[in-house]
Formats: structure tokens, C-alpha cells, sequence
């Protein structure tokens, strides 16, 4: 079982990491955000009892990241002040942010593994939320903020579930049958939902 310092260290390198991403971001330091996500995910990797298996699932939510806010920087809804190296594709700072969330997956997100319709309802709520977050502190620019907002929710009411599917299969923390992450135990969170 994970263990609720595991836990906790895990949440809060998340953390940290996505407030590097974007006030980096923001005040044109996006490297700050690689360096910050490239310590959290090096203790991920340090943790997990398959860092191979684990750094699999980095890269794929990596490149699914990519694909999903490309087509939201391409179909203007979104922009960035800096980190753009190539026209109508997202800012690295942003895939890096990506690559951060990643490392949630199978720890502090892990509660979420085998509930998809509770995934849904999080990813519909938390990635518009998190957008905005980083519109207030300056990280992204959305020139109509209820439409970008709303294909946000849309579009993360999908992706998390199908995360959490993914987390599922590729799973480098690996639990036991029948084990309860520290995230369940710390919420009470126990069958699907």
C-alpha cells in the first residue's frame, strides 16, 4: 500500500511543480516549470517499485497532453505568453504540466482508478478550474473565457476517465488485489462510483 507520507509527497511535489509551470510561465520563466516537474518526477520514479513501467505512463499522458491543448491552442480558444516553439502547438511548460499530473495517477488520483463516472465529474469540474487558475495568475490567455472553459470541461470530462483507465493498466506503483491506496484510506472512499 502507498503510504500517506508517499502520499502526501506526491500532492504536494504536484503542487509546487504546477505553480512553477505557470509563474514561470507567466513572468517568462518557463523553464523553472521543467525543473520543478523534472524533481517531481524523478522522486515519482524513485518511489514507484516499476519506474520503467511508471515512466511509460509519463510519456503517454505526456503526448495525450500535447495533442489535447495543440488542438485547444490551434482552435484559438487558448494562448500562452511564453514557451511557444512551434505556431498552433502548446507551450512545453504546458506538456511538462501534463507530465507533472501524470504522476498523480496511480498515488494521490489513485482513489480514482475504477471510477469512471466520478473521474468524469472531477475532470469536467477540476481541469476547467485549473485553467482558470492559471488565467488569473497570468499563465494563459482565453479570449472568450466561458467558451474556452466550456471545451475544457467537455474535453476533461473524458480525458480524466480515460487517465484513470490507463493508470489502471499501466501501473508502475503496483498494489496488491484488494489494497487500498493512501488516497481512499484518507478520503474513506471505498467501491465504485
Amino acid at each position: 500500500m502507498i503510504s500517506k507520507r508517499h502520499l502526501l509527497l506526491n500532492f504536494a511535489l504536484f503542487q509546487l511543480a504546477w505553480f512553477a509551470c505557470v509563474l514561470g510561465g507567466a513572468n517568462g520563466l518557463p523553464a523553472a516549470g521543467l525543473f520543478a516537474v523534472a524533481i517531481a518526477v524523478g522522486v515519482h520514479l524513485y518511489l514507484s517499485a516499476a519506474p520503467a513501467t511508471e515512466f511509460r505512463l509519463v510519456l503517454i499522458v505526456g503526448l495525450l497532453g500535447a495533442a489535447w491543448d495543440s488542438f485547444v491552442v490551434s482552435a484559438g480558444l487558448m494562448s500562452y505568453p511564453s514557451g511557444m516553439m512551434i505556431a498552433g502547438v502548446a507551450p512545453y511548460w504546458i506538456i511538462a504540466m501534463w507530465i507533472n499530473f501524470a504522476v498523480t495517477l496511480n498515488v494521490s488520483m489513485g482513489w480514482l482508478k475504477a471510477r469512471p463516472l466520478l473521474a468524469a465529474v472531477f475532470g469536467a469540474l477540476g481541469g476547467p478550474l485549473s485553467y482558470l487558475a492559471g488565467y488569473k495568475l497570468g499563465g494563459v490567455d482565453i479570449p472568450d473565457l466561458w467558451v474556452g472553459l466550456g471545451v475544457q470541461a467537455a474535453g476533461w470530462a473524458a480525458i480524466m476517465p480515460s487517465l484513470t483507465v490507463l493508470a489502471g493498466k499501466v501501473d508502475g506503483v503496483v498494489l496488491s488485489k484488494g489494497q487500498r491506496t493512501a488516497s481512499e484510506e484518507a478520503f474513506g472512499v471505498t467501491g465504485n462510483v
